[in-house]
Protein backbone atom coordinates (compact mmCIF):
# COMPACT_ATOMS: atom_id res chain seq x y z
CA UNK A 1 0.00 0.00 0.00
CA UNK A 2 1.57 3.51 -1.23
CA UNK A 3 1.46 5.65 2.20
CA UNK A 4 0.50 9.55 1.31
CA UNK A 5 3.03 11.90 1.10
CA UNK A 6 2.94 14.98 4.28
CA UNK A 7 5.33 17.81 4.44
CA UNK A 8 5.75 17.22 8.17
CA UNK A 9 4.79 16.85 11.62
CA UNK A 10 4.54 19.75 14.60
CA UNK A 11 3.95 19.06 18.19
CA UNK A 12 4.41 20.66 21.34
CA UNK A 13 4.39 18.94 24.34
CA UNK A 14 4.50 21.40 26.99
CA UNK A 15 0.74 22.50 26.64
CA UNK A 16 -2.42 23.08 28.90
CA UNK A 17 -6.01 22.88 27.92
CA UNK A 18 -8.32 24.98 29.24
CA UNK A 19 -11.90 24.04 28.24
CA UNK A 20 -14.65 26.80 28.44
CA UNK A 21 -18.27 25.06 28.30
CA UNK A 22 -22.06 26.08 27.78
CA UNK A 23 -21.80 29.38 26.87
CA UNK A 24 -24.55 31.19 25.02
CA UNK A 25 -23.96 31.62 21.49
CA UNK A 26 -23.67 35.50 21.01
CA UNK A 27 -21.18 37.62 19.29
CA UNK A 28 -18.12 38.45 21.34
CA UNK A 29 -17.79 35.04 23.41
CA UNK A 30 -14.42 34.02 21.77
CA UNK A 31 -13.40 37.70 21.62
CA UNK A 32 -13.81 38.66 25.22
CA UNK A 33 -11.82 35.64 26.27
CA UNK A 34 -9.33 36.12 23.62
CA UNK A 35 -8.55 39.67 24.74
CA UNK A 36 -8.54 39.03 28.46
CA UNK A 37 -5.37 36.30 27.80
CA UNK A 38 -4.11 38.54 25.48
CA UNK A 39 -3.46 42.03 27.13
CA UNK A 40 -1.41 39.79 30.07
CA UNK A 41 0.53 38.12 27.09
CA UNK A 42 -0.59 34.88 26.95
CA UNK A 43 -0.58 32.93 23.42
CA UNK A 44 -3.06 30.86 22.57
CA UNK A 45 -1.35 28.21 19.78
CA UNK A 46 -4.49 26.14 19.93
CA UNK A 47 -8.02 27.02 19.80
CA UNK A 48 -11.36 25.30 18.88
CA UNK A 49 -14.78 26.39 19.53
CA UNK A 50 -18.47 24.53 18.47
CA UNK A 51 -22.20 24.92 18.82
CA UNK A 52 -24.45 22.23 20.50
CA UNK A 53 -27.97 21.72 19.76
CA UNK A 54 -29.18 23.66 22.65
CA UNK A 55 -27.23 27.07 21.05
CA UNK A 56 -24.07 26.54 23.43
CA UNK A 57 -20.59 27.61 22.62
CA UNK A 58 -17.98 25.08 24.00
CA UNK A 59 -14.06 26.61 23.52
CA UNK A 60 -11.23 24.48 23.95
CA UNK A 61 -7.84 25.84 23.88
CA UNK A 62 -4.14 25.57 25.10
CA UNK A 63 -1.47 27.84 26.25
CA UNK A 64 1.66 27.02 27.52
CA UNK A 65 1.97 24.44 30.70
CA UNK A 66 3.90 27.45 32.45
CA UNK A 67 1.10 30.10 31.67
CA UNK A 68 -1.93 28.12 33.21
CA UNK A 69 -2.14 29.62 36.46
CA UNK A 70 -2.58 32.77 35.07
CA UNK A 71 -4.54 31.56 32.06
CA UNK A 72 -6.72 29.67 34.64
CA UNK A 73 -7.45 32.48 36.59
CA UNK A 74 -8.68 34.62 33.73
CA UNK A 75 -10.85 32.32 32.55
CA UNK A 76 -12.52 31.72 35.91
CA UNK A 77 -12.73 35.58 35.50
CA UNK A 78 -14.37 35.76 32.52
CA UNK A 79 -16.68 33.14 32.76
CA UNK A 80 -19.24 34.70 34.93
CA UNK A 81 -19.66 37.69 32.16
CA UNK A 82 -19.88 34.62 29.75
CA UNK A 83 -22.43 33.46 31.47
CA UNK A 84 -20.45 30.00 30.82
CA UNK A 85 -21.28 26.26 32.57
CA UNK A 86 -17.85 25.68 33.57
CA UNK A 87 -14.04 26.09 33.02
CA UNK A 88 -11.85 23.16 33.42
CA UNK A 89 -8.17 22.14 32.59
CA UNK A 90 -6.02 19.48 31.98
CA UNK A 91 -2.59 20.62 32.80
CA UNK A 92 -0.34 18.27 30.76
CA UNK A 93 -1.72 17.93 26.92
CA UNK A 94 0.01 17.76 23.81
CA UNK A 95 -0.74 19.24 20.02
CA UNK A 96 -0.02 17.37 17.05
CA UNK A 97 0.08 18.10 13.86
CA UNK A 98 0.76 17.29 10.45
CA UNK A 99 1.38 19.29 7.04
CA UNK A 100 1.50 19.28 3.86
CA UNK A 101 0.55 21.22 0.70
CA UNK A 102 -3.04 20.56 -1.24
CA UNK A 103 -4.52 18.68 2.05
CA UNK A 104 -7.31 19.94 0.54
CA UNK A 105 -7.45 18.13 -2.64
CA UNK A 106 -6.45 14.66 -0.90
CA UNK A 107 -8.84 12.53 0.64
CA UNK A 108 -7.96 10.09 3.33
CA UNK A 109 -5.81 12.39 5.13
CA UNK A 110 -7.32 13.01 8.17
CA UNK A 111 -8.79 9.46 7.97
CA UNK A 112 -5.00 7.81 8.13
CA UNK A 113 -3.81 9.89 11.27
CA UNK A 114 -6.90 9.40 13.48
CA UNK A 115 -6.89 5.64 12.66
CA UNK A 116 -3.01 5.21 13.54
CA UNK A 117 -3.62 6.93 16.56
CA UNK A 118 -6.34 5.07 17.34
CA UNK A 119 -4.38 1.99 16.42
CA UNK A 120 -2.19 2.49 19.33
CA UNK A 121 -4.60 3.39 21.66
CA UNK A 122 -4.85 7.28 22.09
CA UNK A 123 -7.93 8.76 22.77
CA UNK A 124 -8.27 12.02 20.10
CA UNK A 125 -9.28 15.24 22.99
CA UNK A 126 -9.79 17.84 20.25
CA UNK A 127 -9.24 18.65 16.26
CA UNK A 128 -8.36 21.29 14.39
CA UNK A 129 -7.48 21.26 10.87
CA UNK A 130 -6.84 24.22 8.17
CA UNK A 131 -5.97 23.77 4.22
CA UNK A 132 -2.70 21.88 5.25
CA UNK A 133 -2.46 20.89 8.34
CA UNK A 134 -4.62 18.30 10.82
CA UNK A 135 -4.00 19.10 14.54
CA UNK A 136 -4.97 17.04 17.50
CA UNK A 137 -4.70 17.38 21.36
CA UNK A 138 -3.77 14.28 23.07
CA UNK A 139 -2.25 13.32 26.66
CA UNK A 140 1.30 14.95 26.90
CA UNK A 141 2.93 11.04 28.12
CA UNK A 142 1.49 10.00 24.50
CA UNK A 143 3.17 12.35 22.11
CA UNK A 144 6.70 9.89 21.81
CA UNK A 145 3.39 6.96 20.72
CA UNK A 146 1.95 9.32 18.29
CA UNK A 147 4.70 10.60 16.53
CA UNK A 148 5.89 7.12 16.08
CA UNK A 149 2.05 5.94 14.57
CA UNK A 150 2.02 9.27 12.29
CA UNK A 151 5.95 8.47 10.91
CA UNK A 152 4.35 4.31 10.29
CA UNK A 153 1.44 5.56 8.45
CA UNK A 154 2.70 8.28 6.36
CA UNK A 155 5.56 9.21 3.91
CA UNK A 156 7.93 11.55 5.33
CA UNK A 157 10.25 14.07 3.71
Amino acid sequence: MNKIKIGGIIKNAHLARISVMGVPDRPGTAAALLTAFGQTAINVPYIVQCINQDNQDYIVLCVDRDDLETAWRLACQVQQALCAETVTFDPRVASLGIFGPDFRERAGIAATMFAALAAVGINIQSISTSISTVSVLIQADRLDDAVAAIQNAFELP
